[in-house]
């Protein structure tokens, strides 16, 4: 996913999200790009998502990466958020256990866990994770 964002962040002067669904995922991406670069990367578990914010809106051609607390109700007007990059869809992990429950639930009232619970969640994250 870096490999293919990077040309991205270039067109876009930075000025993005990268959007992760695991913390490993997340700190994967941060050692690849701790190279040297045009763009400053900020990431989530460095500093208080406030700050992190506060830094990514003034810098302008940021690069912030982010885990479960960026994907809603994140807020950035203006010129300096013009990108988000996804990592991949975002299911929730299969061995949460109120997802279990969730779904034994629903296999047991005869309903298909998956139509009925997994992607409709992970349709209202995916829209809500650009601002849509």
């Amino acid at each position: 996913m870096i490999e293919a964002a990077l040309p991205v962040l270039e067109a876009s002067a930075g000025r993005a999200f990268l959007l992760f669904t695991t913390l490993r995922a997340l700190r994967r991406a941060h050692e690849l790009l701790r190279s040297p670069s045009v763009f400053r990367f900020s990431c989530k578990g460095q500093d208080r998502a406030a700050e992190l914010l506060s830094r990514f809106r003034t810098l302008g051609n940021a690069v912030l990466l982010g885990s479960q607390s960026f994907w809603e109700g994140v807020d950035v007007r203006g010129e300096a958020l013009s990108v988000v990059v996804i990592d991949k869809l975002p299911f929730a992990p299969p061995d949460d256990p109120v997802l279990a429950a969730r779904i034994e639930s629903i296999r047991a009232q005869g309903g298909n866990p998956f139509t009925e619970l997994q992607l409709p969640q992970a349709v209202l994250q995916l829209k809500q994770a650009p601002g849509a």
